[in-house]
């Protein structure tokens, strides 16, 4: 059966410079194994399936695909969704706002100038990691437990715990091995840089380290931790991707309610149809 696809290119800062999302639009009829093998078959970090809401206060419901298993938000198909959705002539109920429904709960979309920006979900879980968590961490990014700054549980569904570096540069070395668990770690450009940290994002595979290339989930669940703590203040930039040769670029800003919003531009580089 064909079905509407997009393959949307996320927070890139230049021609597929971001992060990839594939996009199933009409997908009210497939199983969640069916889901899953096109994911798997898609091998991008995400793979999304849009349907339709189940609340009212949602234009549009969403399942969210890794090649493994199902999440319950993230970042960047967020954002690659609402895109393709609107792009496909979807109709949002407000104006200047999308309200997208997913596993999470129903999260806020707001239109920029060449992209879209999503409001940070609360956290799940957030504080100081134990003596023997950032012991972990350490292991896995085979760095001393002295030059970690801080460690902290920073998680809005995937997973996240965070180790903080001094800076950006450092960063950029990190060379992870072996890995169980979602890591991401965070340092600081020079002051006076266009953008005021850098972000890397690691997942499991095969009990390997795998790198994502831009992160909209651990960039919301870093916003909130940073400008929590006053390490930063909105608005700032953040950049992702660099040690793997992409150019991500993330813009944070907060609201007078104090709602932090993570955006970024977004661009179709395949559209057309899938036989599913």
């Amino acid at each position: 059966m064909p079905r509407p696809f997009a393959q949307v290119d996320v927070f890139g800062s230049g021609p597929c410079s971001g992060n990839p999302v594939a996009v199933v639009l009409e997908a009210e009829d497939m199983s969640a194994e069916e889901m899953q093998r096109f994911a798997r078959w898609t091998n991008l970090a995400e793979t999304t399936f849009v349907l339709p809401p189940t609340r009212t206060e949602a234009d549009y419901r969403v399942r969210i695909f890794t090649p493994v298993l199902e999440l319950p938000f993230a970042g960047h198909p967020t954002l690659g969704t609402c895109h393709a959705w609107l792009e496909a002539g979807g109709g949002p109920g407000r104006a200047n706002e999308i309200v997208q429904e997913c596993e999470a709960g129903l999260i806020r979309i707001r239109p920029g100038t060449d992209g879209f920006a999503f409001e940070a979900p609360p956290l799940v879980r957030s504080g100081p990691a134990s003596e023997g968590e950032a012991a972990k961490v350490a292991a896995a990014l085979e760095v001393g437990m002295e030059e970690m700054l801080a460690v902290e549980w920073v998680d809005n569904g995937p997973g996240w715990i965070v180790a903080m570096f001094e800076s950006a540069e450092r960063v950029l070395e990190l060379e992870p091995g072996r890995l169980d668990f979602d890591l991401g770690v965070v340092g600081f450009h020079p002051p006076g840089s266009p953008a005021a940290i850098e972000l890397r994002a690691f997942a499991p595979v095969n009990g390997l380290a795998f790198e994502d290339p831009v992160t909209g989930s651990l960039n919301a669940s870093v916003a909130q931790w940073l400008l929590g703590n006053g390490r930063l203040q909105a608005p700032y930039v953040a950049t992702q991707g660099g040690a793997i040769d992409r150019a991500g670029r993330i813009e944070v800003t907060q609201d007078g309610e104090g709602a932090i919003w993570v955006g970024g531009r977004t661009v179709t580089v395949i559209g057309g149809e899938v036989q599913l």
